[in-house]
């Protein structure tokens, strides 16, 4: 809820808490933009007339932000025109003051209504279409609600991100929140089956088609007759064989090897690769009109690098995993959730999973420490840190090296860094060190 009156802001919200709904307010445009990006709500609901950044200007920047995120406009009669543009651009509905708050309630209601008792997507459901999804990140969240729609579709969908960022996660639980969720959920890796093998892996064959075929054999689409076929790395796809898959994806049709006759199948194909198929297009290694048949929704998982505010869920949760496995580490110390929160990540959830892993794993105590974390980081990266990371590192190793040769004496070591007490204890506290914990018995 945005309005810069606090008094109609803290009585709508008080209606509307009453009836139900967790409400956030925001007493301006620019800081229900920063509250939107760091959680996205269901709903927004904003005044038209506001100081700074207007109703209109809010809108417009959601629109950028988050295309999906229903708004509806409170707006003054003589703004009529302003509102009735706005819907025409996307914009849920508007309300005129005075307006009546049953009018409000039932206004929430249509633009929820979305968000149906038998929609996968309803918060606190029993049957969670995201399971095993970690992330509660602006752009996640953008994601997984781009996805809830187009499940409910018949649409092919690509999706194309860096490799470790959970590719078949996202298939899985597009596939869960589809009308298909009762059907089989078929993956298979396009680059891990030979040449030779991938036209009877997926379309099966007939005995005596080929030596060693002894009895006929399904293939994946007929098997996932009814449900989603996950084609995994469909870059690495034979070029020779991409006609093949076209032709079943446009004929709705699945001719068995050595057989002279094709069924129907009814597959929903769900294709991911990391690489870049427009690339791969230019380079004569894809088929254009492949291509555009795979695509007609294209998701892309944003690579950890860019959702950093999701590493502390991940690491915990990969580290509850390890104490399921008999890891006697629980958590971790301070310092090493902030060299977690910092590394580049370029192996993605990947990494993070085996250097989880590794920390817990060789912990002697329950708190992993940073040098574990250190230590797990070096062994699967061999880059230049960027010069923010490098910079704190260097720092923090300055200030305990002189805390060592001080036994925890501030004043000695402030002097030998050549600055005052305060200065000193700022940077102590930047880094969590505490002086106490150097001194010698």
């Amino acid at each position: 809820m945005v309005d810069d009156d606090p008094g109609l802001l803290k009585l709508i919200s008080l209606r509307l808490q009453a009836n139900g709904y967790l409400v956030e307010t925001a007493a301006s445009g620019r800081q229900a933009l920063g509250r939107i990006s760091a959680r996205r709500p269901h709903l927004v609901i904003t005044d038209l007339r506001m100081q700074g950044m207007d109703g209109m200007a809010l809108f417009d920047a959601i629109q950028k932000q988050a295309p999906a995120l229903p708004v509806i406009m409170l707006t003054a009669h003589g703004s009529i025109p302003d509102a009735v543009r706005a819907t025409r651009k996307g914009m849920f509905s508007y309300l005129t003051k005075p307006f009546d708050g049953r009018e409000l309630l039932q206004s929430i209601q249509d633009a929820l209504g979305q968000l149906h008792p038998e929609d996968p997507a309803l918060p606190g459901k029993a049957e969670d279409w995201r399971a095993g999804i970690i992330g509660e990140s602006a752009a996640m969240e953008a994601l997984l609600e781009k996805a809830r729609r187009v499940a409910q579709t018949e649409v092919s969908v690509l999706i194309q991100s860096p490799s470790g960022t959970g590719k078949e996660l996202l298939a899985r639980a597009l596939h869960r929140a589809s009308p298909r969720k009762e059907a089989p959920f078929l993956p298979v890796n396009c680059a891990a089956i030979p040449e030779n093998l991938l036209e009877s892996e997926l379309f099966g064959h007939r005995r005596g088609a080929f030596t060693g075929a002894t009895s006929n054999r399904k293939g994946l689409f007929e098997s996932a007759d009814g449900g989603t076929l996950f084609l995994d790395e469909i870059g690495d796809m034979p070029v020779e064989f991409q006609a093949k898959l076209l032709r079943v994806l446009e004929d709705g049709e699945v001719r068995p090897v050595g057989s002279s006759e094709s069924f129907p199948v009814d597959v929903r194909v769900v294709a991911a690769t990391h690489a870049n198929l427009e690339q791969a297009i230019e380079e004569g290694r894809f088929r254009e009109d492949l291509y555009y048949r795979l695509n007609v929704v294209m998701l892309e998982i944003p690579p950890l690098s860019r959702r950093r505010e999701d590493i502390p869920l991940l690491a915990r949760h990969f580290l509850q995993q390890a104490g399921e496995r008999g890891c006697r580490a629980r958590r971790f110390s301070t310092e090493a959730m902030r060299t977690l929160m910092l590394a580049p990540w370029p192996g993605n959830v990947r990494q993070l999973l085996n250097v989880v892993e590794q920390a817990a794993a060789l912990s002697p105590t329950p708190v992993i420490s940073d040098k574990l974390v250190r230590e797990a980081l070096r062994h699967r990266q061999d880059e230049i840190l960027p010069l923010a990371q490098a910079h704190q590192e260097f720092e923090r190793d300055y200030l305990v090296g002189l805390l060592q040769a001080t036994a925890g004496n501030v004043s000695r070591a402030a002097r030998l860094a050549k600055r005052n007490r305060t200065e000193f204890y700022r940077l102590l506290h930047r880094h969590e060190l505490e002086p106490a914990l150097f001194r010698r018995e």
